[in-house]
């Protein structure tokens, strides 16, 4: 390729393909982000029928509140995976964003062979996470679930506190707090290493994000620098295999 063609700028035609691709791309991370927005949604309605159910009456049993812990960290781990999926497309809307639409408002245009129309080419041909299972879990804690769970265990130790009447004394907390053949201070325990697992969870990740966050918008379309892919899930299952699924 000659000089003159590496220097030339998109020309009109590429120039609305490449606003195409723009539009597809916002409306692709639209479309995932309303898919883990109605998970948000099923675990607060799931929550809400779980205290009201629980807090019904001074008789009921606080039970509910820990069926539905479970069913929200189900509704967590769905949401993740719909997350890893819509961070595809929000780093690709980023890039076109900085490389393509505002150097076009300056007045520049961009060139076809530049080091990140390359790399853009490359992910679309080849698309990879940008960020791993643990991460999205830790950012849709921290976002919205960290909340969710921080309601549902006031919710659980008030009711235990206050139904029937005022706890007098610790051996009144482990009675409330038994289910069945559990005894109380087993199931407070699983309460507390519960609550706390997901939000030592979101702690965690939160430092590995600090960490990648330079590569995730900086250095991964700088430059001389390659794309670089989520970091490898332990689990080494196909969400943590660094592709996502063809249809996604």
């Amino acid at each position: 390729m000659s000089n003159h063609e590496e220097g030339r700028g998109f020309d009109d035609a590429q120039i609305g393909a490449l606003a195409h691709m723009f539009r597809a791309e916002v409306y692709r991370s639209s479309v995932f982000r309303m898919r883990f927005d109605n998970t948000t949604n099923w675990a607060v309605v799931t929550t809400g029928i779980a205290m009201s159910a629980s807090f019904s009456s001074a008789a009921a049993s606080p039970l509910p509140l820990i069926l539905v812990g479970l069913l929200v960290s189900f509704f967590l781990l769905i949401e993740a995976r719909r997350y890893r999926y819509f961070d595809i497309s929000r780093l690709r809307t980023r890039v076109l964003e900085r490389q393509f639409c505002a150097p076009l408002l300056t007045g520049e245009h961009g060139h076809p062979n530049s080091d990140w129309a390359r790399r853009l080419a490359d992910d679309y041909c080849e698309p990879r996470y940008r960020i791993s299972y643990a991460r999205a879990v830790g950012r849709r804690l921290r976002s919205n679930y960290g909340w969710i769970f921080a309601i549902q265990m006031l919710a659980y130790y008030g009711k235990i506190a206050i139904h029937p009447t005022p706890l007098a004394s610790l051996t009144d907390l482990w009675q409330r707090a038994a289910v069945g053949p559990i005894p109380g201070q087993l199931m407070v325990l699983a309460g507390a290493v519960f609550f706390g697992g997901w939000f030592c969870a979101g702690a965690v990740t939160l430092h590995q994000d600090h960490l990648q966050e330079s590569h995730d918008w900086h250095l991964l379309w700088s430059s001389g620098t390659s794309p670089r892919p989520a970091e490898p899930d332990p689990a080494g299952s196909s969400l943590g295999s660094g592709r996502p699924h063809p249809d996604y």
